[in-house]
């Protein structure tokens, strides 16, 4: 095959390593295919290195900060050079989890009710002393996250008033706004999504960690959680829960691949959590695994994400 192609991997956004760990797979399963491929672990060279060897497709293996929020998108665009995954648009705002949550009301796609606040409004405006409103309309337990971060970093349960502020501090320390949501109690599953015309949904993963809720540890630390796959659910529920991830996915104008996180309460009824545009490709990553069950291998779905470049360059 003649085209060559350079896989983004590591980066330095708080998830580096899970990121090394996807690239190093999709390196390895595009020279298994035949393509010229080589890695570049991002850092302030990436520009130079990519003038000084040119490629004819960029695969995103970056997750977090810069790597999954529009910022490498963005310069990919600026050089010309096309890349998998979702673009600019649709990377920075499925990236902030508040932005996401937002048109997803706006589009009719269910989604736990939330607000939004940031340091500033903690710092200049004394929204502490609003907590207890928050409590009042969300109710108890709330989940309490950074608005724009992955893999689950930062993310606190807060079970009463008194665990709110250290609950919001942990979140404020990886982003400068946090979402406070109300919690569901149910089924968690994820649905990933492929293309962009007809965008297909692969089958339903169900997730049974042991902890309160799938964390960080859980996602990467094999044994730490049970998946079921197509999920322990009714057919028509989880017919509901491919539909409302492919109209997740169109409604950010994604393209090639997302995964979209929802919770399935227990009267079957479906909340998106959040839309992920650069899911992982380790091990224990999600997407291979819903792709496996569908008859897909690890190397042919690499290969799929290319030839989405590809097909969109020709």
């Amino acid at each position: 095959m003649n085209e060559k192609i350079a896989v983004l991997m590591g980066g330095r956004s708080l998830e580096r390593d899970v990121s090394l760990k996807s690239g190093h797979r999709v390196y390895e399963a595009l020279r298994e295919k035949g393509y010229e491929v080589f890695k570049l672990d991002v850092d302030e060279n990436l520009v130079e290195n990519l003038k000084q060897n040119p490629v004819d497709v960029v695969y995103i293996a970056l997750h977090g900060k810069y790597g999954e929020d529009g910022t490498v998108q963005e310069l990919l665009e600026i050089m010309g050079i096309p890349y998998t995954g979702p673009g600019v648009y649709s990377s920075h705002v499925g990236f902030d989890k508040s932005l996401a949550k937002e048109i997803f009301l706006r589009k009719d796609i269910p989604t736990p009710d939330f607000f939004t606040l940031s340091a500033g409004s903690f710092r200049e405006m004394g929204a502490a002393g609003a907590l207890d409103d928050v409590v009042a309309k969300l109710g108890l337990p709330i989940v309490v996250k950074p608005a724009s971060q992955g893999s689950a970093l930062g993310i606190k349960i807060a079970h009463s008033i008194e665990e709110l502020p250290g609950a919001l501090i942990g979140a404020l320390s990886y982003d400068d706004k946090v979402v406070l949501e109300k919690y569901i109690k149910g089924t968690e599953v994820s649905v990933s999504v492929l293309g962009e015309e007809n965008p297909e949904a692969l089958p339903v993963v169900e997730i049974s960690t042991k902890k309160e809720f799938f964390d960080f540890e859980s996602m990467y630390t094999m044994g730490d959680t049970e998946y079921f796959i197509p999920a322990r659910l009714p057919e028509d529920i989880l017919k509901k829960v491919q539909d409302i991830a492919i109209r997740a996915h169109t409604v950010l104008n994604c393209r090639d691949v997302t995964r979209i996180d929802i919770m399935v309460d227990g009267d079957g009824n479906p909340f998106v959590l959040e839309l992920n545009t650069s899911p992982g490709m380790t091990e224990t990553s999600l997407l291979p695994m819903s792709a496996a069950a569908k008859g897909i291998d690890f190397n042919d779905l690499v290969e799929m994400l290319v030839k989405f470049v590809l097909e969109r360059k020709r």
